[in-house]
């Protein structure tokens, strides 16, 4: 988790999965759980207001993205 991460290493779903149980057991106290929260109520709040995408959508793509974000800066 707090190892630095090779950006050309190809193996981002190894990576996530890793960030994710990492999230899951240090909870609030992880680095990345903040700002992945913070994504997935901009995502939700966006998605309330556009007409063609759904709350549940847009809080899955904010946190996706900014899981995404904290994986590859």
């Amino acid at each position: 988790m707090n190892e630095q991460r090779d950006p050309e290493s190809g193996d981002l779903i190894g990576e996530a999965t890793e960030e994710i149980k990492g999230m899951a057991r240090e909870g609030m106290a992880h680095p990345s759980t903040k700002p992945v929260l913070v994504g997935a109520a901009v995502g939700a709040a966006a998605g309330a207001i556009l007409p063609v995408v759904s709350w549940p959508l847009g809080l899955v793509a904010g946190a996706g993205f900014m899981l995404y974000k904290r994986l590859r800066p």
